[in-house]
């Protein structure tokens, strides 16, 4: 009897405990902290080759792995509105899948470049959502890519309105619907 009360009790401990963070998210977090430790070992071999200095921060944001590169002067790998970023990204996914074989979504910045992008794009979200709304009209953006609609369709959400994205890439755009 004394056995049964043990098992019972440890069976509620462990309930108690995939309450508070169950073990799937738990798997999900290692994973993601695996693919940020691998990305940063890639960049760093990358940073030393070009020669250039950088600090690398490693976070897991909104279920995937981010990598952050800061330093004096990373324009070089910013690139024109982001293109070698955007290659950079590509190339450190690839270099997570050769190493877990599993595709990733890790989400690359340099020198706050998306995290400056993200902010300007929640602000034009907001602003064709008020518009919409005002007009009552759609309010049709400039053609984006498909990282830049995610911001732009989250922050009309946000306010409470519709979006829609529209044409095909690489001139998709997004719509704001005005409200019923």
């Amino acid at each position: 009897m004394s056995t049964e009360t043990d098992v019972d009790a440890t069976e509620n401990e462990t309930a108690e405990t995939e309450e508070i963070q169950p073990a799937g998210d738990q798997d999900l977090v290692a994973r993601l902290e695996r693919e940020g430790d691998i990305a940063a070992d890639y960049l760093e071999e990358l940073l030393d080759i070009a020669d250039l200095d950088g600090d690398l921060d490693m976070d897991v944001e909104a279920d995937r792995a981010a990598v952050s590169i800061v330093g004096a002067d990373l324009a070089q790998l910013v690139g024109p509105d982001g293109k070698v970023l955007e290659a950079l990204q590509e190339l450190t996914r690839l270099a997570v899948y050769r190493e877990t074989g599993e595709r990733s979504r890790l989400m690359l910045d340099i020198s706050g470049f998306r995290a400056d992008k993200r902010s300007r794009l929640t602000k034009v979200g907001e602003e064709a959502a008020a518009e919409a709304k005002a007009s009552g009209e759609p309010v049709r953006l400039e053609p984006m890519t498909p990282f830049e609609r995610k911001i732009v369709h989250d922050a009309v959400a946000a306010a409470g309105m519709l979006s829609e994205s529209e044409g095909v890439e690489p001139r998709r755009y997004v719509v704001v619907l005005p409200a019923d």
